[in-house]
């Protein structure tokens, strides 16, 4: 399990209730929309306002204790900072599925950063596409 306490002590930020609940529920659910996860933590926290869920969750991000994944057409969706991984984004349903990075992409990334003189910190890939279930229920 997730120590959302000391995760947001290394990020400076403090432990409120509210960004522990915020995290607990993207910890749970995956990928979430704020809307989703306001509808989850507002069943815990009833006061709890849509614009301090907005707040704590662009503040995280800032902070790199969540990842924003931008989603073509429909609202960003939000997980747990973890270790570099890819997107898989349908462009249809909205999921997104990870998939752990290769040998192959990793060389790919860092010969890119050598030749561009760039110093990569961190990376995200998101890779925009049609899921096979939309694949399925359009071929039908």
């Amino acid at each position: 399990m997730t120590d959302y306490a000391e995760l947001l002590k290394k990020s400076s930020l403090k432990a409120t209730f509210q960004r522990m609940n915020i995290l607990s529920v993207v910890d749970k659910y995956g990928h979430m929309s704020v809307d989703d996860i306001y509808a989850e933590v507002v069943k815990v926290y009833p006061s709890l306002s849509l614009a301090t869920v907005y707040k704590n969750i662009i503040l995280m991000v800032e902070k790199g204790v969540l990842v924003e994944v931008p989603i073509v057409g429909k609202k960003s969706k939000y997980e747990l900072a973890k270790e570099d991984h890819i997107h898989l984004v349908c462009t249809e349903c909205g999921a997104v599925e990870d998939k752990m990075c290769l040998e192959k992409t990793d060389a790919l990334f860092h010969h890119l950063s050598e030749e561009e003189h760039f110093s990569l910190n961190r990376r995200q890939v998101n890779l925009y596409g049609v899921c096979q279930k939309c694949q399925m229920e359009a071929a039908s």
